[in-house]
């Protein structure tokens, strides 16, 4: 931990967890989705629940989907924003089981009728957790750039991608596998030291029982 882990990043207030982490989460959010929302339904939970119109958590999230960082001056009108560029977006409070205080989860729809849904949390000071995607347990933070593979679980699979990461010397710094039962879909998270290049993102997208390959740039 350094000293911006305990002050928070540069940011348009009042909080880092509950502001800085929220746009954090919004920005991810876009990035799964890969094109730009129509929709957006926003669950939140806990700390985030009870605070997010004096915090906000709400305008902050939001800010993220439309592609805005924290410290932009925009954030505090980005409802109004998202009204005039087409984002309709509906916000409720909830309960989510065995998650941190500071929890959201998101539900985006883009232009072209995809969908992503995620559950991410703010752990202080501007830095993120996401916890799922599209149903399916993960764990990143998109503080490096990271890699979301959807496939079968088969033997061999772990290998066959890190072998395609190691050809162009890409090192893994952060590894979670989840999977529905034995053979079921699975889902790899990788965050790497580097970003691997197109041809080799092609490459995985092409082994056998991969069925989606994502990449996402550090947010």
């Amino acid at each position: 931990m350094n000293v911006f882990d305990i002050v928070g990043p540069v940011m348009i207030g009042p909080s880092s967890s509950h502001t800085a982490g929220a746009a954090r989460i919004g920005r991810i959010g876009r990035a799964l989705l890969g094109e730009t929302a129509v929709e957006a339904e926003i669950l939140l939970h806990g700390s985030f629940a009870k605070t997010y119109r004096g915090h906000g958590t709400d305008k902050a999230l939001v800010a993220g989907i439309l592609g805005l960082s924290p410290e932009d001056a925009r954030l505090r009108d980005s409802l109004e924003l998202a009204k005039r560029q087409g984002l309709a977006v509906t916000i409720t409070t909830g309960e989510l089981e065995d998650v941190h205080p500071n929890t959201a989860r998101i539900c985006l729809t883009g232009k072209s009728g995809r969908r992503v849904s995620m559950q991410a949390s703010s752990v202080g000071g501007g830095n993120v957790q996401v916890g799922m995607v599209d149903g399916m347990p993960v764990a990143f933070n998109c503080q490096n750039a990271t890699l979301i593979v959807l496939h079968r679980d088969a033997p061999g699979m772990i290998a066959a991608v890190a072998e395609e990461l190691g050809k162009i010397g890409v090192n893994i710094s952060n590894f979670h596998l989840s999977r529905e039962k034995k053979g079921g879909t699975a889902v790899m998270t990788i965050e790497m030291d580097a970003a691997p290049d197109e041809e080799t993102v092609r490459r995985i997208e092409e082994i056998e029982h991969v069925s989606a390959v994502t990449f996402l740039e550090p947010v």
